[in-house]
């Protein structure tokens, strides 16, 4: 398996035009900040102490949310497209089994997403700082990876799952556009999830990725939050979280941090389960 790792690792990165697209939604959304998203979002917030500083670290964590499943979801192209020329057949005579023929695939997309997700989150941190703000401190970044991890991993799950269904480019393609455009509205990146309908609010919270966005604003805001809201009303403090997605809340309780890892840690069991099972019975 290892070698086939290797083998799909190297056809990923050889073609740029893979890495590109699969780094698009992240460059959409940075650039539509940076146009018009920004400011708009900035001069809602009035006279809040380090509004800049606040909102880039809302907008950065949106992004890694956003590249986890993105990244994942291009890493797996290589499959499709050995499927629509038919290399896999002659991976499925070779002595490799099925179980570790799908392994690999699992596995080179959650490496490719891992690594496109961390590079993302070093040009999130050094637009942060290039606009005033400060980078993560190493405890904060350490778990921030931690949840680059678990976010990459439950996003590949359903990402595989759905790729099980497809044996085209043009197929993969399509719904990778699908994915690209909406993903940014399910996750409450383009538009804090405050802003929309109760019932588009049920269904962005019940989004598994939207709990990687949760994670992601919890750390990454931590430090700005504190800054920002020193002396103000507590109140004040939780709407503006409850608003910008930092926390979830059901029935009015707020959803504990440690929920949404168990979202991520269950979504990626179950659907890497389906897609295992799907694969390797579709092999046979």
């Amino acid at each position: 398996m290892s070698h086939l790792l290797v083998r799909n690792l190297n056809v990923f990165f050889r073609d740029k035009t893979s890495v590109f697209f699969s780094l698009l939604g992240v460059l959409i959304i940075i650039g539509l900040y940076v146009l018009f998203l920004g400011d708009l979002v900035i001069s809602d917030l009035g006279e809040i102490k380090g509004a800049r500083f606040l909102i880039d670290s809302w907008i950065m964590a949106g992004v890694l949310a956003v590249s986890s499943i993105t990244a994942a979801l291009g890493a797996f192209g290589t499959m499709v497209d050995d499927k629509a020329k038919k290399v896999i057949k002659d991976f499925n005579a070779s002595p490799l089994s099925r179980r570790s023929l799908t392994a690999g695939y699992i596995a080179s997309s959650f490496v490719i997403g891992v690594i496109l997700t961390l590079v993302a989150l070093v040009f999130a941190e050094l637009y942060i700082v290039a606009y005033g703000g400060r980078l993560l401190d190493l405890p904060a970044a350490l778990r921030l990876i931690g949840v680059i991890l678990l976010s990459v991993l439950s996003s590949s799950s359903m990402v595989c799952l759905l790729v099980s269904f497809l044996s085209s480019m043009n197929a993969f393609g399509t719904a990778s556009t699908i994915i690209g455009t909406l993903i940014g509205f399910l996750t409450g990146t383009y538009i804090p999830i405050g802003i929309f309908p109760d019932p588009i609010q049920t269904v962005i919270r019940l989004f598994p990725v939207s709990h990687s966005g949760v994670l992601f604003r919890q750390l990454m805001m931590d430090v700005p939050l504190r800054e920002s809201f020193a002396g103000a009303p507590s109140s004040a403090a939780n709407a503006f979280r409850e608003e910008m997605g930092v926390v979830f809340t059901y029935g009015g309780n707020v959803f504990p941090w440690w929920g949404s890892v168990l979202v991520l840690a269950a979504t990626a069991l179950v659907f890497y389960s389906l897609a295992l099972f799907r694969l390797t019975r579709k092999s046979r």
